[in-house]
Order: structure tokens, then sequence, then C-alpha cells
């Protein structure tokens, strides 16, 4: 006997189970792997079904695929659930598997949430597994390249499930309103196609959810002739609010980031509102947002727009002394600035080339006239002779390379290339201007323009470029 049988239909169970597809040709989306010639058809086709992992978010199919390939098979199908499941289930079924191997009869082991089996029950799994004693079906919401061990992932060919567009999930609805025996069809509802849009849109993709409210909702129709009628009004207290949640662990939470970044990155203030939007409406945490916000400002706007970073700390400090409501508008603000504001990712380069740089450099030491001298001990070592005060100098710079601060013995190396965007250009200006300051003392022929002057005509090269603000 199963330890999980498969339950037989019910009249009074929920539509969406009732509407569960028995067959390939019935199953709605998922063209990619069940269409003509695909993977999961050519295995319901021949019989043969590989282990496999189904990836993808609720309610697009994967524990009903397991089910039809397990019938097309001609395989016992087991049920178990990780969340409740444990090792001393799992040799339970592969006892009453090798009960079945010996009478010539293949096991298929359906694992729901296959990412939350530890170490040691995945290890428990694995041999059945590779021996093919078991036909591993696993399905996850979360990425199995993260939640699965290597070992168990390398046996198992990964299949990534999308959720349902609104077309394919109004032909669900449709389905279910038409059916006589396991639908909806003897009570004989009429629902105007802009009602079915509604609801499939309100399932965000999901066919349960959208079988659930398409029975929800038709607890309100009206009577009409010898059938009954679904009003859009009905619809209201059936939907209500649509809180867009999300698992705050899973990838969809940081996909979501990951959009944001790569909007602002891209300069595209609209784009990232839309995401930082269905971000904190789906319960993310806008903290999360403004440190996401934080490295941007240095990893992709930098020193094109100075302001960037301090303005990124004023909206996360305004976020904790206003408020969530009135918080997120700040946060809204600072995403923008640095959607509009001009790109350099020259901070972000220089910083990891300096880093590889020193990795390769451990004997690297501070030249003598940069130590501290707090002792007259450390004064006669050497330590500060020859430092040169910069604000005594001539422009406020110890021009030449005998002061260039970098540590003797080690090759010179140039991490900071400045771009040609926003206030960055000005920099650059400034360096090309100081690298002439030190050719001239070092007595190399240069010609020496200050930066001040060069502007004269332009008190801001910074407008010179047509994407700075």
């Amino acid at each position: 006997m199963d330890l999980f049988p498969s339950p037989t239909f019910d009249e009074d169970a929920p539509l969406a189970y009732r509407m569960r597809p028995r067959q390939l040709d019935d199953y709605v989306g998922q063209q990619a792997l069940v269409g003509p010639a695909k993977p999961l058809r050519r295995m319901a086709e021949s019989g043969i079904v590989r282990s496999m992992i189904l990836w993808g978010p609720p309610g697009t199919g994967k524990t009903t695929l397991a089910e039809i390939l397990a019938a097309e098979s001609g395989a016992q199908l087991e049920h178990l659930s990780a969340v409740m499941a444990g090792v001393k289930e799992i040799r339970a079924v592969v006892e009453r598997a090798r009960v079945r191997q010996g009478q010539q009869l293949p096991t298929l082991l359906f694992l729901d949430e296959i990412h939350r089996l530890n170490k040691s029950q995945q290890d428990a799994l694995l041999p059945h597994v590779e021996s093919g004693l078991l036909t591993l079906i696993g399905a996850t919401t979360e990425n199995p390249s993260f939640e699965v061990n290597s070992a168990l992932l390398s046996r198992a060919r990964v299949h990534v499930l999308t959720s349902l567009s609104e077309e394919e999930l109004v032909e669900v609805l449709r389905r279910a309103l038409a059916d006589p025996e396991r639908g909806l069809g003897k009570r004989r509802i009429e629902v105007d196609d802009e009602v079915l849009g509604i609801l499939a849109r309100a399932a965000a993709g999901d066919a349960r959810r959208a079988l659930g409210l398409l029975e929800t909702a038709c607890d309100f129709a009206i009577a009409r002739g010898n059938g009954e009628y679904l009003p859009r009004q009905a619809l209201e207290d059936v939907i209500g609010y649509q809180a867009s949640a999300f698992d705050k662990q899973g990838d969809h939470y940081y996909d979501l980031l990951s959009a944001i970044h790569k909007s602002v990155r891209s300069s595209r203030p609209d784009a990232a509102l839309l995401y930082m939007a269905r971000f904190m409406q789906g319960g993310g945490d806008p903290l999360d947002v403004v440190r996401r916000l934080a490295a941007i400002a240095s990893e992709d706007v930098g020193n094109a727009d100075p302001r960037a970073l301090p303005l990124v700390m004023a909206a996360w400090d305004a976020y904790l002394r206003l408020g969530d409501h009135e918080g997120q508008r700040a946060i809204a603000h600072a995403a923008i600035h640095l959607a509009v504001a001009p790109k350099s990712n020259a901070i972000d380069r220089a910083w990891k080339q300096a880093k590889t740089f020193v990795a390769g450099q451990p004997s690297l030491e501070v030249p003598g006239y940069l130590r501290n001298a707090p002792t007259q001990l450390m004064e006669s070592l050497g330590h500060g002779h020859g430092y040169r005060y910069a604000h005594n100098e001539p422009n406020a710079y110890p021009a030449g390379r005998t002061h260039d601060c970098w540590p003797e013995g080690i090759p010179a190396a140039r991490f900071y290339a400045p771009s040609e965007y926003g206030q960055e250009k000005r920099f650059k200006q400034m360096q090309e201007w100081r690298a002439a300051l030190d050719a001239a003392a070092d007595g190399e022929p240069s010609a020496i323009q200050d930066p001040a002057k060069k502007d004269s005509a332009n008190e801001n090269p910074a407008s010179e470029n047509p994407g700075s603000p």
C-alpha cells in the first residue's frame, strides 16, 4: 500500500483539484515542455520517464505533470512532501519500490518542495535514484542550483516551468465553466470576457489561484433564464486588494533587487520605480532597496555625480525619521536621481584593481617619509623625514615623482581612470594637470595648463556632457 495514495475524485473537492488535467492533451501552458516533440511529451509517448526536477512558481502544474507521467509510464506514484518527510519516510518508499521491482513494476517518487530536504535526506535518496530503483520527480519553487546538492542535481534534469499567461489562465477558466462533470458546466454560468480577464490578472500566473477565485466568485452568480450570470460587481468582494506577496528568502526577492539595480544603472527611472513598487508592495523591506542604492551610488555613478552617495544617505536617514509611508518617497527620490545621473564605474574598477594588485605584493611597505613619528625614537629612525606638506607647496601639490607616495620597490600602477562623464570629466582634467606638474618638476618638458584657466570659458566642464545634470 502506498504511503500517500492518489486521492479519488470528489465532487465536493475544490474546483482547482477537480479540474486537474489527466492527460497532456488537457494540459494548458508549458508548451516548451509538453508541446509536440518536446521533452515531457516524448517521455509520455515513450512511457520512459527520466528523473527530473520541475522548477517553477506555484500553480504552474508541477504535481499534475508528475501524475500524468506516472500514469503514461505505468509507474506506481509515491507522493512525499519534503516538509513532512524524513529519512524514515524515504526508506519506507525505497522498501516498497524494491517489492515492486521484483514484480517488474517501476516506482516514480514525486517529492514536493525538494529544496527543503536536508543533506542527510538527500544522501538517503541519492543511491536509489542513481541505481534506477526510483525515478525522481522533484518539485520546487526555489532555484535548485542553490538548494539541491550537486550529486543529486547531476542525476536529474531540471525543467523550468513559467507562470501562465493571461490568455492561458482564461482558457483554464473557460474549461472549468464548460465542463459538466468536474467543473461548473451543469450550472450554465454566463461570464463576460472582461470578468475572466480580471480573474486571470488577479491570479498572477497561478492556475490554482485562478480557479479558486472563479469558484468563490460563482457563489455570487445571479439566476438568469435557465442558467446564471456572474456580474463584474461581484468581483470586488471576491478579489479585494491583491497583495503581490512573495517569499522574502526566494529568488523573486533577489530578482527584484537585481532588476532595480540594473534599471538604475541603465538610466531607466520608470523601470526602477516599477520594480521598487513591486518589491515594497510585495512585503520587501524598503531598507534593502536603499542599501542597494547606496551600493549603486559608488559602483555605477561614482564621481560622475559626487552628490549621489550623500543623497542616498539622506534618503536612508529620512526613511528612518519619517516612517514607512513618507520614507518610501524619499527612497524613490534617491532612485530617480541615481537613474538620471551620469554614470561611471571608474571607482568600482579602481578599487577592484587595487585589491588585486595588493594581493600580489605581500612585501609592500609604507615609505619612511609617510610614516608617523610620535616619539623621538621613531623620528631618529627617519620616520616622516622628507615629507612635504601639500599646503606649503605651489598649487597645494607636492609635484614630482620623488614624492608620489608610492611604496619603494613596487612597480607603479594607475588604478583610477576618470571617465568623460559629469563631474568626473573635471577630475580627469585635474589629474592631467597634476601629471604635467610632475613632469615639469622631474625636468621633463610638458605643457602645463591650469584647469581653472582652461575652463574659464566654461566654469562647469561637466555640462559639456549631455548626460550630466
